[in-house]
């Protein structure tokens, strides 16, 4: 693989900790979510930052399929909802949805222009087979 960038982040302390990237630009406190026995409060946590980046990155590549494709659509978004949860075996995993918009088209070219970027977006392609990923058309 032809690297063309690469992120570096250190995490101390696990889901009660810090994050911080190498240049600064992500300087965080994380902790487990509430509902997994974390404290009360707003605090963020892997997954709410794999959805974030997720997200972007699925965005990212509709873009460049629409304009690639010369196709006229609004301002597409992404949402992603990762869950994490246990499996039988007792190891974690995780489970993701989609929820793309893209306004201004006919449903079948949404759904083709998901599907595309499913096959072109890094983190889909980093993932495939290990989490299951519902591509779901708003």
């Amino acid at each position: 693989m032809e690297k063309l960038y690469t992120a570096k982040a250190t995490a101390t302390g696990g889901r009660n900790g810090h994050v911080r990237s190498e240049d600064g630009i992500l300087d965080i406190e994380v902790r487990t979510p509430r509902s997994l026995g974390g404290p009360e409060g707003k605090y963020p946590n892997p997954e709410i930052l794999f959805a974030g980046g997720y997200a972007a990155c699925f965005d990212n590549a509709l873009l460049s399929l629409i304009r690639a494709e010369k196709i006229k659509a609004g301002t597409t978004s992404v949402t992603a909802e990762v869950s994490l949860g246990k499996k039988e075996d007792g190891s974690y995993n995780l489970e993701i949805t989609l929820a793309i918009e893209v306004p201004g088209v006919e449903r079948t070219v949404a759904e083709d222009l998901a599907g595309k970027a499913h096959r072109v977006c890094p983190y889909s392609n980093a993932i495939r087979g290990n989490v299951a990923v519902t591509l779901l058309i708003k």
